[in-house]
């Protein structure tokens, strides 16, 4: 197979916009979403999973888009293909540049279908150490390796510059085959962002109890990437709703971590010998069992039903059963008799109510003795850590989490991430953005009849200098003021400029547009019957006359060469020059970690 130019791709190219990324992941196995806006604040990317990557064509959401679309309206809608041992349909793709083709039009196609804003590639993982590592070694995997890069090159080309690309990648360094000093740069053009994942840096695979997520264990799993060139901007640090529990092959009172594991993968198959698995932050897990509620069945049990079985165990899975597969590992005591594997549940609801700080690591921990069971995972305390020392210090370009459902016993991580998230408005650790004066720009979008303005303000009317590295910030950002100095009138209707609002908005005489970068007043401008497009720079340009927006999307879309005979992509300039009257505050507070 040969590599397609890169140079060809880049009129699809985005160019990253001023904002944070906030991208969730919701799964079909945890249904639950929040029912309240305070609980979906600041979710800008909701990537609904998954599709199997060799059945593309019959996928059916867990949540409509269009459902979608009405609790999250801010939010981009994706479709995640692949997870965890959907291996074989996309080793199927890369056989040849012709199947690769096929896949790409059949992720377009699904798109289409599906009305969606964009895919995520969730390979686990080209190369190798896939579920199938055992049967399939790494060294019949070798040409996924170069492949991988020719596959999102041509998912972009199929898809077009409209759509959102995005993969997952793996956070241990040993699975990172296919990311590498010579195919990151192959891989990095292709893409709208990276969902690091961030977590299971400690799997059934080791040997040894360490934390499965921590603040160190995330900063460098960020680090691998950056170290083979991935631009920060792209990069969407992990967060995982669910801790992880080990069975230890001894009593590691004394000493927690690095003690060692009993056999938790089988080693001839690779298949989960049941002594490791996962929890996660669902009421179901994490209030006690109230006796007085149990009913009586022979189906189904567990906390979901309230039910126990009226003979028999309760397996993980919530049925009643006999057999070791039933009343071995995971099985749910509460719920049934005749259980031989550990109290997982309970052993949960111990660590969850008793969990040790890993002050170093930054990792919350917890052994049970009773059951010899090792756990492992996030706080919202030590998820403001890591938006402190990894997002804000790296100066990446969002955060991700897997999954939504996970955390519905209170959502208490889902706002730690958006408290994180806002937090990111008032105190960046990484240099600030110079203002661009865009003194040239392409022809058709001069004004020489008005002074050509900064897209935020100059540095030199700032009251104060932007925070340190630091990054500690001891008050919320005061924002200035966002008020327009005039009124669009187009014809004889007008879009009202909310008020109030930090987030900045200003008017465009030339193109006859209000312009924002605050996605929250777009549906206001959209409710009063305002045509709304976005460019290349996250503004949102609002007009009540589809003709002048129309024109607006012709020119965004054009490419020339300005005075200098620099070939640039007018998107990232369109318009910039003619902004009058301008009057944004949370820009300002944004972008220079004003405290």
């Amino acid at each position: 197979m040969h590599l397609k130019s890169l140079a060809l791709l880049a009129p699809l190219l985005l160019a990253p916009t001023v904002d944070a990324r906030f991208a969730m992941y919701y799964d079909q196995w945890h249904p639950d979403r929040p029912t309240n806006a305070e609980d979906r604040a600041g979710v800008d990317h909701l990537i609904i999973a998954f599709a199997q990557s060799n059945t593309t064509e019959t996928f059916t959401p867990s949540i409509p888009i269009s459902t979608a679309r009405q609790e999250y309206p801010n939010a981009k809608i994706m479709i995640a293909i692949g997870g965890w041992g959907d291996i074989a349909g996309f080793s199927s793709a890369v056989a040849s540049d012709s199947t690769i083709n096929t896949f790409a039009q059949n992720i377009a196609n699904l798109l289409q279908t599906h009305g969606a804003d964009g895919i995520d590639i969730d390979w686990e993982y080209p190369g190798g150490n896939g579920a199938d590592y055992k049967k399939i070694p790494n060294s019949a995997k070798t040409g996924e390796i170069p492949a991988f890069p020719e596959l999102l090159f041509s998912i972009r080309s199929a898809i077009g510059k409209d759509k959102l690309l995005s993969i997952a990648v793996p956070g241990k360094k040993g699975d990172m085959l296919a990311f590498t000093p010579e195919t990151g740069p192959k891989i990095w053009p292709s893409v709208d962002f990276v969902n690091v994942m961030s977590y299971d840096i400690m799997n059934r695979r080791d040997n040894t109890t360490a934390h499965h997520t921590s603040v160190l264990g995330s900063l460098t799993a960020i680090q691998n990437y950056l170290d083979i060139g991935a631009p920060a901007v792209k990069l969407n640090l992990g967060f995982a709703y669910y801790a992880k529990y080990f069975t230890t092959a001894g009593d590691c009172g004394t000493e927690p971590l690095n003690c060692p594991v009993a056999i938790l993968e089988d080693p001839t198959t690779g298949a989960d010998t049941g002594l490791s698995g996962a929890y996660t932050f669902e009421k179901a897990h994490l209030e006690p069992i109230d006796g007085s509620k149990i009913t009586v069945g022979w189906g189904m049990c567990g906390p979901a039903t309230m039910s126990k079985c009226a003979l028999g165990c309760c397996s993980s899975f919530g049925y009643c059963g006999t057999s070791p597969e039933y009343c071995g590992s995971g099985c749910q005591h509460a719920f049934g008799s005749g259980c031989t594997g550990a109290d997982v549940a309970g052993s949960w609801q111990r660590a969850a109510k008793n969990g040790i700080t890993d002050e170093k690591e930054g990792a919350m921990y917890y052994y049970d003795t009773q059951e010899k069971l090792f756990w492992s995972w996030d706080t919202p305390e030590l998820m403001a850590r890591k938006f402190r020392d990894i997002v804000q210090a790296k100066g990446l370009g969002g955060v991700m989490a897997w999954s939504l459902g996970e955390d519905s016993a209170d959502w208490r991580h889902v706002r730690a991430m958006a408290r994180g998230m806002a937090g990111l408005g008032g105190c960046l650790t990484t240099e600030p953005e110079k203002p661009e004066h865009m003194e040239s720009v392409s022809p058709g979008y001069s004004n020489p009849d008005k002074p050509t303005q900064p897209n935020i303000l100059d540095y030199s009317t700032l009251d104060d200098e932007p925070t340190d590295n630091e990054g500690d910030c001891s008050e919320e950002p005061t924002p200035y003021e966002a008020t327009p100095d005039s009124t669009s009138t187009l014809g004889s209707t007008s879009i009202p400029a909310p008020e109030d609002t930090d987030a900045g908005y200003w008017y465009d005489e030339s193109l006859a547009l209000w312009i924002t970068t605050d996605r929250s007043i777009v549906g206001q401008w959209e409710s009063q019957g305002a045509t709304v497009l976005e460019d290349s720079k996250g503004r949102f340009r609002a007009t009540k006359s589809p003709e002048v927006a129309m024109s607006f999307k012709a020119k965004v879309e054009d490419t020339a060469a300005p005075a200098g005979g620099e070939t640039v992509n007018t998107r990232d300039y369109a318009g910039v020059s003619e902004v009058v009257n301008f009057r944004d505050a949370g820009e300002n507070v944004r972008r220079t970690g004003r405290c």
